[in-house]
């Protein structure tokens, strides 16, 4: 299916602090104020791990997640990147939950327990594929709309449900601004120093690369050196690194993040099936729910532009924060930031 009838006062952070850019971002930000609550502060690694998991049959797959809070609060689907799982949002799921949001926090395909139903189903990667994950998710939760949040691949996810079909977005936060991929421009080369922090994704396209993400060893050293390149603040500990990691054990993880990458870089095939939806993202829609961009001030993928590179691809109420400080897993490193801006975005 894709749809049910279709198919800042307290913020946590340290060291880091916020910047509101944008036009509209003044006025904006008064409304969030006197409209939204202040969300609790939470010390970042406070929880390390949530109530028992949970599994539900969606679409393709068999989906394992997290869920918090009261079963008929306003809907709150949060989403991880790569090379991430659930536990990025092991602090944020509480804060919500605490104000009365229902939080589901599912693994994406390939990652901890989420399975797929048949092994004869291509193991996909590409954009449009994911997201009709999310939107079967929500169908089988009995979800119409809810508020979306995500980094990395799930912001990317989130954006295009957002983009694609809104009547099931309520709002959305998204960090890195506007992710949806555009094969043909990821065909040009970008300047020395972003190809750099992309090094990666270059060495997935190689057999080396395929292998190593098959050998457990040679993934968790490669996982970590990208945790630890693209946090370069976020001081977490061992035992942080490893909950994450087991869910990199996935039987189909491999397959999984190395299609990702080399579908983004036209070196892989995606499905046809997905074709209608593929154009239509090549288009690169804009978004019309309310939405809050975060950017990472220590992420080496932010743009140091405050979010104006995307700026043109939201039309609805709009804010911008930059958060100095913080990397890449923003909602892990700064929770109680990301929790607000959700309870935000909910008020535009």
């Amino acid at each position: 299916m894709i749809g049910r009838r279709g198919f800042s006062k307290a913020l946590g952070l340290g060291a880091a602090t916020v910047s509101l850019t944008g036009p509209q971002a003044a006025s904006a930000a008064t409304r969030s104020a006197s409209a939204a609550p202040t969300a609790p502060t939470v010390t970042p690694g406070t929880h390390t791990a949530f109530p028992r998991l949970k599994r539900i049959r969606a679409g393709l797959l068999n989906v394992g997640y997290a869920e918090l809070g009261p079963a008929h609060g306003p809907a709150v689907v949060c989403l991880h990147g790569w090379p991430y799982d659930i536990h990025s949002y092991v602090d944020v799921a509480p804060l919500l939950a605490e104000e009365g949001y229902r939080v589901v926090v599912p693994y994406l395909r390939g990652h901890g327990t989420t399975r797929f139903l048949s092994q004869r189903t291509f193991r996909n990667a590409q954009q449009s594929a994911i997201a009709l994950d999310i939107l079967a998710l929500m169908d089988a939760l009995e979800i119409e709309r809810a508020v979306l949040a995500g980094f990395d691949w799930g912001s990317r996810t989130a954006g295009i449900v957002a983009a694609l079909w809104p009547e099931r977005c309520k709002a959305l936060v998204s960090v890195g601004g506007y992710l949806i991929t555009n094969l043909r421009a990821n065909l040009k080369p970008l300047a020395a120093k972003a190809e750099h922090a992309w090094w990666y994704q270059y060495y997935f396209s190689t057999e080396r690369g395929r292998l190593a993400m098959e050998d457990k060893t040679l993934r968790r050293d490669l996982t970590r050196l990208v945790w630890d390149t693209v946090s370069p603040t976020w001081d977490f500990d061992d035992a942080t690194f490893e909950r994450t990691a087991a869910a990199f054990d996935n039987p189909d993880y491999a397959d999984i993040v190395i299609h990702n990458y080399r579908w983004r870089l036209s070196l892989a095939d995606g499905e046809r099936r997905y074709d209608d939806w593929e154009k239509r993202l090549a288009a690169r829609p804009v978004i019309e729910v309310p939405t809050i961009t975060l950017d990472p001030g220590r992420d080496p993928f932010t743009p140091a532009d405050d979010g104006a590179s995307y700026r043109d691809r939201f039309t609805g109420e709009y804010e911008h924060r930059t958060l100095t400080g913080v990397g890449h897993n923003l909602p892990q490193e700064a929770p109680t930031a990301f929790a607000q801006a959700v309870i935000d975005v909910d008020h535009l």
